[in-house]
């Protein structure tokens, strides 16, 4: 079956994939994943690699001024609403759940700047909950491969989540973006040195960027 030739391709690339960010804590992770928006990850583990040293959990930055975080993440997009959303969240956080970021949907997007991916991405990767956050990577290389032709995250998710097993959702999840960001990327596509080109439908289609 060509899907279980693509997972198995995709696990023996990129062997132990996970996330990228940086954290220590469930709630590190969620200030990271609320960080990462318009932002690489490499930018965000820069900036929480000192942020987190100051401040470590909701309860201190509950206690943070608005303007005094957005000097510390102003090095990322959006800074000052990000700087906004998460004190707020930090403070919902201590006061509605006992200072434990929550393990269910409906409660992580109540919180202030929480969209149904940040959500995802902690329920799959704190939760371990058979969720598939649909990211720029996921989205892109799972129409590409004809996986997937929802016209929105939402209804991409829902079609990876109808073909792939529970327990494989997070791992190909953490495939896809690697895959994304360094084979199949969004202006440059790397089809000369794609494991899954025998498998693309669109195999080879753009050799500018190959060598020779």
């Amino acid at each position: 079956m060509r899907l279980r030739k693509i997972i198995k391709t995709l696990a023996d690339a990129y062997p132990g994939a996970a996330t990228e960010l940086k954290y220590k804590t469930p709630f590190q992770l969620l200030v990271a994943v609320m960080l990462s928006a318009q932002c690489t990850d490499q930018r965000v583990n820069m900036i929480t690699e000192k942020l987190f040293t100051r401040h470590h959990g909701p309860e201190d930055f509950a206690m943070l001024s608005e303007e005094g975080l957005a000097s510390e993440i102003k090095s990322c997009g959006l800074y000052r609403s990000k700087s906004r959303h998460i004190i707020e969240t930090s403070r919902i956080i201590m006061g509605r759940h006992g200072g434990q970021v929550p393990g269910n949907r409906l409660d992580l997007e109540r919180l202030p700047g929480v969209g149904r991916k940040t959500a995802s991405v902690v329920l799959s990767v704190i939760f371990n909950e058979p969720v598939m956050p649909v990211d720029t990577h996921v989205f892109r290389v799972s129409k590409r491969l004809g996986l997937t032709s929802g016209k929105n995250p939402v209804e991409v998710e829902h079609e990876l989540l109808n073909l792939i097993a529970p327990e494989e959702t997070g791992y190909l999840h953490h495939c896809l973006i690697a895959h994304g960001r360094k084979i199949c990327t969004a202006r440059k596509p790397r089809c000369c040195v794609c494991p899954l080109i025998s498998l693309c439908p669109r195999k080879g289609f753009d050799h500018a960027h190959c060598p020779g």
